[in-house]
């Protein structure tokens, strides 16, 4: 990864819409509201893109750079089974590659993708919730640690968190 990328936050959407998990990095706590503010404004621009994507019959999970909006770069990815994630890129001067962002996404896919095939963390989750990927997380909250561990680490890859962690 190019040094000038800075990842400020993660997030993770249900098909059904309902946050997953929300990591910002290296902010104050007051910045937490503001990521998740941006994260439910991504929402509407990433509904938009897959009714564009659909009458174009296109494939493709990356859906590029939805907004800026003060000091952060919005980019959306929509997994094959509807997952939306988000990331909140530092705005800088420096040019950033589609190559770049797309990795990050992949990265978090696969991380999202062997926590949700875990089969022990599913045992605690409502039979009738089992299509809701929100229900599967909250289910198992204390056991997603691994989970948030590897957000964290896809974030010091990306220079968003410090070697110590947070």
């Amino acid at each position: 990864m190019p040094p000038q990328l800075r990842l400020n936050a993660v997030a993770f959407v249900s098909p059904q819409n309902h946050p997953i998990l929300i990591r910002t990095f290296g902010q104050q706590r007051q910045d937490e509201l503001k990521y998740h503010y941006i994260a439910h404004t991504s929402l509407d621009v990433i509904d938009e893109r897959i009714a564009a994507a659909a009458t174009s019959k296109s494939t493709e999970c990356y859906l590029s750079l939805l907004y800026t909006m003060e000091d952060v770069a919005v980019y959306g990815y929509i997994t094959p089974l509807k997952v939306k994630i988000i990331i909140a890129l530092a705005l800088s001067d420096a040019v950033v590659r589609d190559a770049d962002v797309i990795t990050i996404f992949r990265a978090l896919h696969t991380a999202y993708r062997h926590s949700v095939a875990n089969p022990f963390l599913k045992l605690n989750a409502p039979a009738d919730g089992v299509n809701d990927h929100a229900s599967l997380l909250l289910a198992g909250s204390a056991q997603w640690k691994g989970f948030r561990r590897r957000v964290d680490e896809i974030g010091r890859a990306v220079g968003a968190i410090p070697p110590g962690g947070i």
